[in-house]
This record gives structure tokens, C-alpha cells and sequence, in this order.
């Protein structure tokens, strides 16, 4: 069969909010193979210092991919530059048929670490860019024969845990799901209106800047999501009101083979936020095993008098190498809560390393603060460190590259613990 016959969005119009590179740019991408029409709504113009693409190298690659592209500078914080792009959009291509809200603002604060320019940001970006710019569309969108509006954005998960660590940020992206809810119901049987959200990290430059050197191990591809994107922008509009998983619903269409999204296959990857029924199965065995776990040092108390934390150190110190120092160079401190608390230090800094109680010899690079009971699953591979940070199990402050390396050599530890 000719690849033509599968050509969905053929001569489509998509209206895609910060599509100059990331996740944005691999669904243009995506769709610019069937030869749709693509509006790089996004606001670099000028190379950015740090951050790869600008709407014109965007559009020049979904030229090459079959695609038309129509570059744009758009700002959605500023309604004009919104206004302007549609009307340019509409004269350009006739009208418009999809539109991703996929321009997101983000920043991991606390309430009181975090400042009032960022709030703003992230609430004109997330909530109102989305919501003005849905606005804007949605009259053009109604004359389409299939129309639809996606937002990036997570299922409502309204598990305090989503919120304790960085309020704002939450509270914004839940503000684009909840255009969603109200959106797909308002145009219910005209357009439909969904949300999008990763199983897992997606490696992208925001995650880099996240999550340090190394980070991009634990994500898959920007095209998973894109894959994902595809499958519900060329379903019938009657498909609205749904939170979809990329992972879940590439499951449903037949997609057996993940290790082609990843970027290192094999190696364990970081679950994303707002997704915690996974968090909570793993929690639960994890209570389980802890509870095992603790059943065995009371039956054993006798023959091992140190507590679990003492023990934990006492192995860790007899597993140090100058190999571990060498490929780590890193000082980290533990402040642990609970049964058997306080401070603890492994250095992987000094000659042959060291770890024990109290604060290290040196300035620590990370320093972690968990329950002592989190800390033995850790150490004991039954808490996976990513999961603990994600689910606020653990805090970490510091070097977050350095405070990665850690995993690695934990890893290799857990046969000994």
C-alpha cells in the first residue's frame, strides 16, 4: 500500500504553542510527515544563549519533513501576538484544525522560595496562555470537520503530595487540565478536548536544566509523546474529555516495543509528576518489605546488635573503593528522621572515601534529608531513589548531578546490603 493512504493529516492545519523545540517540535514534526500545515506558535526569534532552535530552524526542519510551516512570534503571555498569529494562520492556511497548547513554564519552589515573577510566569504561560489561546482558536476550530484542542498537561491528582513542594507550579499546570474538563464539555459534539501527560521523564533542554548531566539516562524520547499526540489528533471529535498517558494509550493501539523511546534502554526510568498510582502500588509493596525486612532484625537482633542505619553505614564503609571516589567525587550528608535519626556523611571525595555519623570532614555537595526507614529501603534497593524524590519520600539540596551519581553506585551496593 502506497504510505500516502495513511497520510491522517494531510493538508490539516496545526496551531502549536511553543513548538520551536522540545515536545512542541516533535509533534510538528509528526504531523508535517502527513503534510500538514504547521503555525510554530513560540517566541524565539533570536538564538537563545543556552536553549536549542528558534521558530525559523524549526520551520526550516518541518519543510524538510513534508510539512508546511508557518513561523510565528508568539509570546502567549501578550493576547495581540495570540490574535495576530490566528489571523495570519487563518489567511495562510484557510483555518485551523488542531491546536496544542504545549508552551509550559516551570519552577520546583516551595511557596516561600518562590518569587512573585515566577508565579506569574507560570500562570500566564500554563493557565491563561492556555486558556486565552483555546479562546482565540475556538471559533475557527468549529468550522473543521475534525477539530480538536490538546493541552500538556497532567490528570488531576489532588494527592497533597503534588502540591507541598512546589504549590505554584502544580496549581498552574492543573489549571491547563482544568480547561480540559470545562472546555470538553462546553464544545462537547463541536470540538474535542483532551490532555496529555508521560509516564515517564521526557528528555527534553527544560529536563536538562532539571535535572543536571546524566539526567537524560533516566527519560525516554520527545517521541513517545509525539506517537501519542498522533493517536488522539486523528481520532473522530466524539474523543473529548479524556487525561491520557502516552505509555497507556500506545499500549491500547498495539505498541509492544518501548525500548525504542528511551534514551538508554534498559536503564530505570524516572516516573513523572502527578502520576502516583504507580507511586502507590510500588509504596505499598515497598511497606511490605519493610515490614519484612524490620521482622528479620528483631528476629536477628541478638546476633546484630547495631541498628538498621548503623548497619547500612557499617556495609557502605566496607564497600568504599577508590573507584567509587574516583568516579563520583562527591561528599553527601544524610539528615535522618525518625527511629534511629540524625546526621550521617559518605564522602567520595577524600583518598580512599569515608562514611559513618555526624557531619563529613569536607562541605557536602548534596545533602539528602528522609526518614531513617526510607533511607534502609534506599540503601537496601527496595526504595528506587528517583521514586523517593519524586513521591517527596526525599529532599535533596545541592548538586542534583552529583546527588545522581549516588544511584549508580547504590546499584551496585544492593547485593551487599
Amino acid at each position: 500500500a502506497s504510505p500516502f493512504t495513511f497520510r491522517k493529516l494531510a493538508g490539516c492545519t496545526l496551531f502549536i504553542t511553543g513548538a520551536s523545540r522540545g515536545i512542541g517540535k516533535a509533534i510538528a514534526l509528526k504531523a508535517a510527515k502527513d503534510g500538514a500545515n504547521i503555525v510554530i506558535a513560540a517566541k524565539t526569534a533570536e538564538p537563545h544563549p543556552t536553549l536549542p532552535g528558534t521558530i525559523y530552524t524549526a520551520a526550516a526542519e518541518i519543510e524538510a519533513a513534508g510539512g508546511k510551516a508557518l513561523p510565528c512570534v508568539v509570546n502567549v503571555r501578550e493576547e495581540q501576538q495570540i490574535i495576530n498569529a490566528v489571523e495570519k494562520a487563518v489567511k495562510t492556511f484557510g483555518g485551523i484544525d488542531i491546536l496544542v497548547n504545549n508552551a509550559s513554564a516551570i519552577s520546583l519552589t516551595g511557596t516561600l522560595e518562590t518569587e512573585t515573577k515566577k508565579v506569574n510566569l507560570m500562570m500566564d504561560i500554563n493557565v491563561r496562555g492556555t486558556y486565552l489561546t483555546s479562546k482565540t482558536c475556538l471559533p475557527h476550530l468549529r468550522k473543521s470537520s475534525n477539530p480538536h484542542i490538546l493541552n500538556l498537561s497532567p490528570p488531576m491528582n489532588l494527592n497533597p503530595m503534588w502540591f507541598k513542594n512546589h504549590c505554584a507550579y502544580t496549581i498552574s499546570k492543573y489549571g491547563m487540565s482544568m480547561c480540559v474538563l470545562g472546555m470538553a464539555e462546553e464544545f462537547r459534539g463541536e470540538v474535542a478536548v483532551n490532555a496529555l501527560w508521560p509516564k515517564t521523564a521526557i528528555h527534553t533542554a527544560a529536563m536538562d536544566m532539571l535535572g543536571g548531566a546524566g539526567i537524560e539516562k533516566q527519560c525516554r524520547k520527545t517521541d513517545i509523546i509525539a506517537d501519542a499526540a498522533y493517536c488522539i489528533l486523528t481520532k473522530p471529535k466524539s474523543f473529548t474529555g479524556n487525561f491520557i498517558i502516552d505509555e497507556v494509550l500506545l499500549r491500547e493501539e498495539g505498541v509492544k516495543d518501548f525500548d525504542v523511546y528511551a534514551i538508554a534502554p534498559g536503564h530505570p526510568l524516572m516516573p513523572d509528576f502527578f502520576l502516583d498510582a504507580e507511586t502507590d502500588k510500588t509504596a505499598t509493596k515497598q511497606e511490605r518489605h519493610g515490614r519484612e525486612s524490620s521482622k528479620v532484625h528483631t528476629e536477628s537482633a541478638s546476633a546484630k546488635p547495631l541498628s538498621p542505619v548503623a548497619e547500612t553505614f557499617r556495609v557502605i564503609q566496607g564497600a568504599l573503593s577508590e573507584e567509587y571516589v574516583r568516579t563520583t567525587q562527591g561528599v553527601f550528608q544524610f539528615d535522618l528522621s525518625g527511629d534511629d535519626g540524625g546526621t550521617w556523611y559518605i564522602d567520595l571525595k577524600t583518598k580512599g572515601g569515608s562514611a559513618g555519623p555526624g557531619k563529613p570532614p569536607v562541605t557536602a555537595d548534596v545533602v539528602m534529608s528522609m526518614s531513617s526507614a526510607d533511607f534502609v529501603k534506599m540503601f537496601t534497593g527496595k526504595l528506587k531513589p528517583t521514586l523517593a524524590f519524586m513521591s517527596g519520600k526525599l529532599r535533596i539540596k545541592g548538586n542534583m548531578a552529583t546527588a545522581i551519581k549516588l544511584e549508580k553506585m547504590l546499584t551496585q551496593l544492593n547485593s551487599k546490603l
